[in-house]
């Protein structure tokens, strides 16, 4: 039986300290700043269902930013300077609020946009710490908004009740002072029900787009600290919100009084781990609390309440359930158990008029269910049949189904007691934080180079826009000239033959990549794509997945075409890069790069014919291989002099191009074997994850393979050089079978 344990932490790193000598300055854009305002404004509003207080009447602009699904954001921003609260009017003395999906979608956008840059800027600076910082400066930041705009609320709705005070408004304004005590009553609701709100929109954020650009950067490195994010206690108030309890874990009692409270049940889980461990009593008291962060654990033991007694694991576990279960009952905890569990399905219907600790209470204890159902016949507009049905089923539980409530209730409790001290990981990571809101503390802040400042994409400075490096893309078609002649002998024109099925789908291509054309041959394409100074634009890595779409479509069109007893259509590509800009000579209006990267990428997409004749209708995996002459592996010269090149269908990566991807990107190695000229062999691959646009990711997988020496006679193989070669990898089998070895190792 393994156990594991596990302690949240959250660890900056080489950050630069705050103005206050004690903290990090964060600065947020001023436009999200006003975004989130507006954004939290019209959450408190809506959930707290007090739109109509202020001011009702169709003409009011607020009631038509709420009603319309396309108000545009900046009269929701305006307006919201002012007034920040929507309204609309009453439908049968009921509120009939409408969310204002458009600002909360333009929310969306924007702090995707946000956590974006800060990963740009950790990437440039090399500092992931820097990503952590905006993502806790994030948390606090909406934290605080929403405490605000709830007092903002408050005030507003306050200063209108005054203003309608008037004989001639005083069943409309008691009908508007119910609806604001119910939004000051219900605070905790509306702040909980808001919390869920953002908590949600982050967790869609994490993984639609920004998780998976982080992890095509940084792999993943400091992912336990993201976990904290992930965290549904995250806007809840200490993590002791009952129906938030209730509704994803347990709901465990919150006073003094209560024998169900975290610390007592975290003292009967020591125990109790301490009992099954070897030696358990030997370990130091931290040892065992971070066994008891870990869920697992709870499944490990007692198999969630229902372990399988056919196996010897079982027969154990089941062992393990009974003593938990016994611990429970000697400490008159069982009982809170079961009714914290019978409860859930009650709360929608009974927390109105009772608080949920007294209906949990109630269910096993005749005094207060006698109070209970006082208050029920007082009110006398909902029944108790739900509440007694529950209390007769608690009654009526047996031994067996209160032991797989009790191992499901040991899990509950390990990813409760872990949430709580992840929220406590991440408040202690944002007690690091100081939150820059003047000008002038801004300005003080820069000035000393203390400032970590997250800005919108149209925001950022552009400085110079110089170019630092450039990438070199050829694609040549293969035996162009055999190709060429076939068509014009059947009468068929090979102009148009080349444009469909090559030209107008990569020009098609160029835009998405960023890619410009530098040369066009009859037979060859030149692409080039420049990095500039800013935010990252990984050239390699989206040059690797152009090439990738152009072999696509290029087969797609050969599949489609051979029907018609077309001739095939193959490219052969090379990819390079030079870190330095290329230079220009001008011919007229046209600028004509020069760069030794041309030179280079025209000789990575090339193919010796000899090497297709040998290696014609060979069902191999890769499509790029080189291998050295026996009779020049012994000349000392440089060798790619030497090298004897097959390049059909492939991509060909240059070293120095491999390296810069690596820094690009983050690459996973896996150790695969396949099928190889000369039988079986494991191959090195690298798999990783490619930004193609803020929200779409590319996986690219790169081959490196030795360049074996042969002897040209035969074809057969002598030995191995020490000099490498890598591939941009095209077939849909080398990718599964890279994903499956992935996925092995995540469970591993």
């Amino acid at each position: 039986m393994h156990l594991s344990g596990y302690r949240p932490a959250i660890q900056l790193r080489d950050l630069a300290i705050g103005i206050d000598n004690l903290r990090h300055d964060v600065f947020f854009s001023s436009k999200y700043v006003e975004l989130v305002r507006s954004h939290t404004s019209l959450l408190v509003a809506f959930h707290g269902a007090i739109q109509d207080l202020l001011t009702p009447g169709d003409s009011n602009p607020l009631r038509r930013v709420a009603l319309s699904p396309n108000a545009p954001l900046r009269d929701a921003a305006r307006l919201g300077q002012t007034a920040r609260l929507v309204a609309n009017d009453f439908v049968g003395g009921i509120a009939n609020p409408q969310k204002p999906s458009d600002i909360a979608g333009e929310f969306k956008r924007r702090t995707a946009e946000l956590q974006c840059t800060g990963l740009n800027l950790a990437r440039q600076r090399g500092n992931l710490s820097i990503d952590l910082l905006l993502r806790l400066a994030l948390v606090k930041f909406l934290r605080d908004a929403l405490t605000s705009q709830y007092t903002s609320a408050q005030e507003q709705c306050r200063s209108k009740l005054r203003a309608l005070e008037s004989p001639g408004n005083s069943s409309h304004l008691l009908q508007l002072r119910d609806s604001f005590a119910r939004f000051q009553l219900n605070k905790r609701a509306v702040l909980r029900k808001c919390g869920e709100d953002l908590y949600e929109t982050l967790r869609e954020i994490e993984k639609e787009t920004v998780g998976h650009m982080r992890r095509s950067i940084f792999g993943d490195a400091e992912s336990a600290a993201y976990e904290l994010f992930l965290n549904r206690l995250i806007f809840s108030e200490d993590g002791r919100d009952d129906f938030i309890k209730a509704s994803h874990y347990f709901m465990l009692g919150n006073y003094e009084k209560d024998p169900d409270r975290l610390p007592v049940l975290r003292d009967l889980m020591q125990g109790y781990f301490r009992s099954v461990l070897p030696l358990g009593n030997t370990l130091p008291d931290d040892e065992i609390d971070d066994l008891l962060n870990v869920p697992e654990n709870g499944q490990e033991l007692v198999a969630g309440g229902v372990p399988d007694e056919d196996t010897e694991k079982g027969s154990s576990q089941r062992a393990l359930l009974s003593a938990w279960l016994d611990i429970l009952e000697d400490a008159g905890i069982m009982d809170y158990v079961l009714a914290g569990y019978e409860i859930v399905p009650l709360l929608s219907e009974y927390s109105s008029l009772i608080n949920p600790q007294q209906l949990k209470i109630a269910l096993i204890s005749r005094p207060e269910r006698e109070r209970v159902e006082a208050l029920l016949a007082t009110h006398g507009k909902i029944s108790p049949a739900n509440f007694q049905a529950a209390v007769k089923r608690l009654a009526n539980l047996g031994t067996a189904e209160q032991a797989k409530i009790a191992g499901r209730f040991l899990v509950d409790l390990l990813r409760y007691n872990r949430d709580i001290r992840r929220l406590e990981a991440l408040n202690a990571g944002m007690d690091q934080v100081n939150l820059i809101s003047t000008d002038r503390m801004r300005q003080l802040s820069e000035a000393n180079s203390r400032l970590y400042e997250f800005l919108l994409p149209e925001e950022q400075k552009p400085g110079d826009l110089r170019v630092i490096s450039h990438v070199v893309l050829k694609a040549d078609v293969r035996d162009s000239t055999l190709l060429t002649r076939t068509l014009v002998e059947r009468g068929q024109n090979p102009a148009s033959y080349f444009s469909l099925g090559f030209y107008d789908p990569v020009n098609k291509l160029l835009a998405k990549y960023g890619a410009s054309k530098i040369f066009i041959e009859g037979d060859a394409i030149i692409l080039g794509i420049e990095e500039r100074d800013g935010p990252a634009c990984f050239p390699v890595a989206r040059a690797c997945v152009l090439a990738r779409e152009m072999i696509s479509i290029v087969r797609a069109f050969y599949e489609e075409s051979s029907s018609l007893q077309l001739p095939a259509l193959e490219l052969g590509i090379g990819i390079t890069h030079q870190d330095s800009a290329p230079m220009y000579l001008l011919d007229g209006e046209s600028r004509i790069m020069i760069s030794d990267a041309i030179n280079r990428a025209d000789r990575l997409s090339s193919c010796n014919h000899s090497a297709c004749r040998r290696l014609q209708g060979q069902k191999l995996p890769f499509s790029i291989f080189l291998f050295q002459l026996l009779a020049d592996a012994d000349t000392g010269g440089v060798p790619d002099d030497f090298l004897f090149q097959y390049n059909v269908g492939g991509i060909q990566l240059e070293q120095r191009a491999f390296q810069r991807l690596r820094q690009e990107i983050s690459l996973q190695e896996f150790d695969i074997p396949f099928p190889d000229i000369w039988g079986e062999r494991l191959v090195r691959l690298y798999s990783g994850l490619v930004p193609v646009t803020a929200d779409v990711f590319q996986p690219i997988v790169i081959r490196e393979a030795a360049v074996p020496v042969i002897d040209a006679r035969d074809f057969s193989l002598r030995s191995w050089t020490d000099h490498a070669y890598y591939e941009v990898c095209t077939g849909d089998e080398v990718y599964q079978l890279v994903e499956e070895a992935r996925l092995r190792a995540a469970t591993t």
